[in-house]
């Protein structure tokens, strides 16, 4: 063989290994499906032509989930009656109210009168004075101030909102937020959709929540990688939950190792070329 049919082949040996090792460190940097799919249930590889189709495969019994109202919360309430207007001292007029709750979740912003349930968990009417609501559902507000309407007001009808229910994401999602919601009963799976859903790099089989409330945070974890999450107590978002979605291991990878591989390849390349041609 001669030098530089020599040189040529000892070139491309070494450039092969560089890239055998490029390839092996790419592809585990990669994430299966296993760590990737939502809710699976013995199903992650199933072919989609196999998957039953028309069919109800399994069914969960879901906990009950009704949010109770809690020192901080802002509520809307408004009594509808036979009773003219400036005498319903229930409902707030445009300017009146302890708080205000100024934005939607939805992007439109506008003033809502709203209550504010104080440290004792009290909302304070004219001539009525402080009621106790927290504890309660939001249902059962409205029909304890129903109650209440009743003795003063000409065939009342009351409508109670709550108006801050909020919770914030972070982490290996498209927008970390923290989102402010009129509907007070969210999934996790919801929540993480409402933060523009995970990032390809998300670890959604170690989600932390921490929970807060009551003087206290709790903090647990949760695996929306496993269909029988649905039937878990932690299911359903809480009122300021604070959601953290860690990285999979393979993030460094793919987006530190990954970018540059085209560069490291072409400069192992050129320096075994340059090694092989100085000998």
């Amino acid at each position: 063989m001669s030098p530089i049919s020599n040189i040529i082949h000892k070139f491309f040996l070494r450039a092969a290994l560089a890239g055998t090792l490029a390839v092996l460190l790419l592809n585990s940097g990669c994430v299966i499906n296993r760590k990737y799919q939502y809710l699976q249930k013995e199903d992650v590889n199933l072919a989609t032509n196999k998957a039953p189709k028309d069919s109800v495969l399994r069914q969960y019994e879901l906990d009950d989930f009704e949010y109770k109202l809690q020192p901080e919360d802002i509520i809307s309430i408004k009594v509808y009656s036979l009773t003219p207007p400036e005498y319903n001292f229930f409902t707030l007029k445009e300017g009146q109210g302890n708080t205000a709750f100024n934005q939607y979740q939805t992007g439109i912003s506008s003033l809502v009168n709203g209550y504010l349930i104080d440290e004792e968990g009290m909302i304070e009417f004219p001539v009525v004075g402080k009621i106790k609501i927290s504890g309660l559902t939001v249902f059962e507000a409205q029909q304890k101030i129903q109650q209440i309407a009743e003795q003063y007001l000409d065939s009342p009808v009351t409508e109670v909102r709550l108006l801050n229910f909020r919770f914030t994401v972070l982490g290996e999602v498209r927008k970390e937020n923290t989102v402010n919601s009129l509907n007070n009963r969210i999934t996790m799976l919801e929540a993480i959709g409402l933060a523009g859903g995970f990032t390809d790099y998300a670890d959604k089989s170690n989600v932390k929540v921490i929970r807060q409330g009551e003087g206290k945070a709790e903090v647990f974890y949760v695996n929306l990688l496993d269909e029988n999450f649905v039937q878990s107590p932690f299911y359903y978002v809480n009122q300021n939950d604070v959601i953290v979605v860690p990285p999979l291991r393979q993030r460094p990878y793919q987006i530190y190792f990954g970018k540059n591989l085209a560069l490291v390849i072409s400069s192992v390349s050129l320096l075994l070329l340059v090694l092989n041609l100085i000998k």
